[in-house]
């Protein structure tokens, strides 16, 4: 199993998704509500363990 670099750095409500290549995505986080700019999925956290996510960007289109 590889081992995988990741790393994600907070500005407030934006965060900032690095890899080894460089940045790899950003998002918005404000209360439960997130946003990706790489999926440009919306996503919810709900109580517990679930969260909701949209369909954000479909493969193929």
């Amino acid at each position: 199993m590889p081992i995988l670099f990741r790393k994600a750095m907070r500005f407030g409500p934006l965060v900032l998704n690095f890899t080894p290549k460089g940045l790899s995505s950003w998002g918005l986080k404000i209360g439960k509500w997130s946003w990706n700019s790489k999926t440009r999925a919306h996503r919810y956290d709900l109580p517990g363990p679930f969260s909701w996510r949209s369909r954000g960007r479909r493969s193929g289109s």
